[in-house]
């Protein structure tokens, strides 16, 4: 048996640059990963065939999932004959939150792949193969703070995230990638900046918290977001926003101690909430 994990993912910016001739959108969006970890366990048996079991938050069973979509592209890709799999997916983020839990299930099962076959594939294979699965995917593979330009497939590593809290709240309610593209589409406003950027390069995390902005905020409009964006800054937030296409709303804290007040009293109201910490690796090997 291999296990592995793979980490969350928030956007620190996240900005839409434009719609490419075939329709994906190319972004520049800064990511950093947190240490919120799927867990993937697999086992290589007699029967033909790929068996997935779930804990935790859900994950949709269809054979379009992240999971069988990974199980696939790497096959594809290594020209290795496929034999059956026992997989189990310990979830422990939740779906429609824009925190890339599917892409971290996808990143930490080609990893543990990769190491049950003994392909001794590089990241940058990885991530090719990934990419094929979903645009989170290289990143989650990689971890740790990086520019994503491109669809968002294309990484440049940037300085670490300094040592902070983050709380993650997810209100009920979710808006898919696709629409929220559409939204955008239609509204046609785009916020640009490199306040996050410049102030990773400096070490800065009050300038960074200052300068988070995502485009999809302007058009996306979900109950619980503001409400929840409002609680943290009120309960010491040096910053907070909506990640990916939500919707989860982050915080950036400088004691535990803020955080853990602030998710205290968040989970009065709603049922989903983290207080989690910066996490430089990616996809790994546990076991």
């Amino acid at each position: 048996m291999v296990v592995s994990s793979a980490p969350a993912k928030i956007n620190l910016s996240l900005e839409i640059e434009g719609r490419r001739d075939d329709g994906y959108h190319l972004i520049r969006t800064v990511m950093q990963a947190v240490d919120i970890r799927e867990t993937v366990e697999i086992c290589r048996v007699e029967k033909p065939g790929v068996n997935l079991r779930v804990s935790g938050f859900s994950l949709p069973m269809s054979r379009d999932n992240t999971v069988y979509k990974a199980v696939e592209a790497f096959f594809e890709d290594t020209g290795i004959r496929l034999f059956g799999l026992d997989i189990k997916v310990t979830k422990r983020i939740p779906a429609g939150a824009g925190l890339a839990g599917g892409s971290a299930d996808a990143a930490a099962t080609l990893v543990a792949l990769n190491e049950m076959c003994g392909c001794g594939l590089g990241t940058d294979d990885l991530c090719k193969t990934g990419a094929k699965v979903g645009a989170d995917v290289p990143f989650c593979i990689v971890g740790g703070t990086a520019l994503g330009t491109g669809t968002g497939t294309e990484l440049e590593r940037l300085p670490s995230l300094p040592d902070c809290y983050i709380v993650i709240a997810k209100p009920p309610g979710n808006v898919s990638t696709d629409k929220a593209y559409r939204l955008f589409d239609s509204a046609g406003v785009s916020f640009k900046s490199r306040a996050v950027e410049d102030g990773l390069k400096k070490g800065d995390l009050r300038a960074i918290a200052r300068g988070l902005f995502n485009n999809f905020e302007s058009v996306i409009s979900l109950p619980g977001v503001l409400e929840i964006k409002a609680a943290m800054k009120r309960l010491g937030a040096l910053g907070c926003q909506m990640t990916g296409s939500g919707s989860a709303v982050f915080g950036i804290f400088e004691s535990a101690g803020l955080a853990e007040s602030c998710a205290t009293e968040l989970l009065e109201k709603f049922e989903t909430v983290f207080v989690c910490r910066p996490d430089c690796e990616g996809a790994r090997i546990e076991k």
